[in-house]
């Protein structure tokens, strides 16, 4: 499960990667294609992480990888997520939820980093 939603989040972080270079650059303002592009990069980096925890999982089953991975996968979804619905258009008050994702994100860090330190 964890390699399947890792795989499909890179595909989908390289169609939406695709949509922002080719479909929005010439609808959308400066300012909106730089939230998609930061949304974009926040989705391929957390997207590759989330694909190590998966290979993590696989290598050793003994790590729990459950509260991290969906931490990160959910504060993946409300970070860029906002950014890309205001680079849609939507209104800027999303902004507001974005550091809740961020913020979910950074925890999701953390724990993994929590679990690996006490697995030692």
């Amino acid at each position: 499960m964890w390699l399947g939603t890792a795989a499909f989040n890179l595909a989908v972080a390289v169609m939406l990667g695709a949509f922002g270079a080719h479909g929005l650059k010439h609808m959308a303002s400066e300012q909106q294609l730089q939230w998609w592009h930061t949304a974009t990069q926040y989705f391929f980096w957390h997207a590759l992480g989330l694909l190590a925890l998966g290979v993590l999982a696989k290598a050793v089953p003994s790590f729990a990888v459950k509260i991290p991975f969906c931490l990160l996968q959910l504060g993946l979804i409300i970070f860029c997520g906002s950014l890309y619905l205001m680079a849609l258009g939507l209104p800027r008050w999303l902004g507001a939820i974005t550091p809740v994702g961020g913020l979910l994100m950074i925890i999701g860090w953390l724990i993994l980093a929590w679990l690996a330190f006490k697995q030692q």
